[in-house]
C-alpha cells in the first residue's frame, strides 16, 4: 500500500436513501424499529398478466414531482444524491468541481425507457421511439445526471456488476479518494427493474418468491421455507470526502469507508461460491487493517434463495470461524426486497443509519431457520445495540463479489 493510500481516510458526510421503506433516515429507521416490510402489490405498472405481482416498490409519495426526461432509475439516483448533498452541506464543501467525482452503480440501467420503447415497436407497430431513448436508457445515465446537477467534473463513470454494482461503486469511489484521484465523490447505486419485461424474465428463471396474497411475508431469508427473491427498486447515494476536508469545515462525520474487497468466482454464472464470497470478505478486512474479531455486524447478501443463503452462511463461517456465531447477521432484503444494483448501497446506508441509532436491523419472516443456516440472523425484530465496524456483502450473477467494511460513529474518529 502506498503512503497516500495509508494516510487518506474516507469520511461519509451525507447519506441519501430511497427504498420501498420510504425516503430518508426517518422513514428508514421507523421501518427498522417496527420490522415493517416495504414489499407490496405492484402499482407502477399493469401487473395483472404477470405470475408475480408483488415487489419492493418505492412509495409514490416518496418520489412525486420528479422531472421527466430521465429514466426512473436516474430520477431515484438524483433524489438520493440531493438528500446526501443536503446532509453533507455540499455547498460548503470547498472543493473545486474538477476534484469532485460521481460513481453510481446499476445492474440494469434504464429499464423503464427500454420497456416503453419495445412496446411501441413490437406491440404497437410504431416506426420510431423517443429521441432520448439512448441517453435515458444508458447505464451511465444516473452518474451523468448527478454529475450535471452538482457540477462534478472529476472522475465519473458507472459500475455494472449485477447485484454487486452499488457496493463496487462505493468501494471504488473510496479508492479514488484514497489514491488522490478525487477529493470528494458522490457514490452509490440505483435500479428500477419493476417493468413487465424484466419481471417476466425473472419469472422464467424460477427464482422469484410468488406470494401475491401475502407480499409482506414473501421474502424469507435463511428460513427453511424460503421461496426466492422479491424484486425491488430504489437508490442510495453517499457523499464521501477526506477526513481532513470534513474536519476543516466542521462537518459531522457519519461513518468511514475503511475497507473494500472485490473478487470473481470465475465459475458458474448464477450459482454462488463460498470461496469467492469468503475471499472478498477477507480482502475487505485486510484492506481495512482489522482483525475478524473487530467486526460487530454483517449485513448479508441474503437473497432468500436456497443456494445463496446456505452458501453465504458457509462463507461467513470460513472467514470468522467460531466468532461467526457471535456476530449478528441480517438480511434486510426481507424488508425491502432485492433492488439489484442498488441493493449494496441501500444496505450500507440502512446499516449505518441503524447502527448509529443504536439498532441492529432484523431479518423478518424468519420463523423456522434452515439447519444449514445456523448463525444469529436477528430474527423478526430489531435489536438494541451497535457495532464499531460492520461488513456489507454483495454477490452478483456472473460471480461478481463486493464487500465493503464501514466504521460507524461508535467506532470514533
Amino acid at each position: 500500500m502506498s503512503p497516500h493510500l495509508a494516510q487518506t481516510r474516507v469520511a461519509i458526510t451525507g447519506i441519501g436513501i430511497l427504498s420501498p421503506l420510504g425516503r430518508g433516515e426517518e422513514a428508514t429507521l421507523d421501518a427498522i424499529r417496527h420490522a415493517r416490510s416495504g414489499i407490496r402489490a405492484i402499482e407502477s405498472i399493469d401487473a395483472s398478466e404477470l405470475t408475480c405481482r408483488i415487489g419492493g416498490e418505492v412509495p409514490r409519495e416518496a418520489h412525486q414531482g420528479l422531472q421527466r426526461g430521465q429514466d426512473r432509475f436516474s430520477r431515484f439516483a438524483l433524489i438520493a444524491a440531493e438528500d446526501a448533498a443536503a446532509g453533507a452541506r455540499f455547498g460548503t464543501i470547498g472543493i473545486e468541481g474538477e476534484r469532485v467525482g460521481v460513481l453510481i452503480g446499476t445492474g440494469l440501467g434504464g429499464c423503464e425507457t427500454l420497456d416503453a420503447g419495445y412496446k411501441r415497436i413490437y406491440r404497437d407497430g410504431a416506426t420510431r421511439v423517443g429521441p432520448l431513448t439512448i441517453p435515458m436508457s444508458m447505464y451511465n445515465a444516473a452518474s451523468s445526471a448527478v454529475s450535471n446537477r452538482f457540477g462534478a467534473k472529476g472522475v465519473a463513470y458507472s459500475v455494472v456488476s449485477a447485484c454487486s454494482s452499488g457496493a463496487h461503486a462505493i468501494g471504488l469511489a473510496a479508492q479514488a479518494i484514497r489514491s488522490g484521484q478525487a477529493d470528494a465523490m458522490f457514490a452509490g447505486g440505483a435500479d428500477a427493474p419493476l417493468t413487465f419485461g424484466i419481471i417476466r424474465a425473472w419469472e422464467s428463471m424460477r427464482v422469484l418468491a410468488v406470494d401475491n396474497d401475502h407480499p409482506d411475508l414473501a421474502c424469507r431469508p435463511f428460513s427453511v421455507d424460503r421461496k426466492g427473491i422479491v424484486l425491488a427498486e430504489g437508490a442510495a447515494v453517499f457523499v464521501l470526502e477526506s477526513f481532513e476536508n470534513a474536519r476543516r469545515r466542521g462537518q459531522p462525520i457519519l461513518g468511514e469507508i475503511i475497507g473494500f474487497g472485490a473478487t470473481s468466482d470465475a465459475g458458474h454464472v448464477t450459482d454462488p461460491s463460498a470461496d469467492g464470497a469468503s475471499r472478498a470478505m477477507r480482502m475487505a478486512l485486510r484492506d481495512a487493517g482489522i482483525a475478524e474479531g473487530e467486526v460487530g455486524y454483517i449485513n448479508a447478501h441474503g437473497t432468500a434463495t436456497h443456494a445463496n443463503d446456505s452458501t453465504e452462511t458457509r462463507a461467513i463461517k470460513e472467514v470468522f470461524g467460531p466468532d461467526a456465531h457471535r456476530i449478528p447477521v441480517s438480511s434486510t432484503k426481507s424488508m425491502h426486497g432485492h433492488a439489484m444494483g442498488a441493493s449494496g448501497a441501500i444496505e450500507i446506508a440502512l446499516s449505518l443509519l441503524s447502527l448509529n441509532a443504536g439498532l441492529i436491523p432484523p431479518t423478518i419472516n424468519l420463523v423456522t431457520p434452515d439447519p444449514e443456516c445456523d448463525l444469529d440472523y436477528v430474527p423478526n425484530a430489531a435489536r438494541s445495540g451497535s457495532a464499531k465496524v460492520f461488513l456489507s456483502n454483495s454477490f452478483g450473477f456472473g460471480g461478481m463479489n463486493a464487500v465493503v467494511a464501514v466504521r460507524t460513529r461508535a467506532g470514533g474518529e
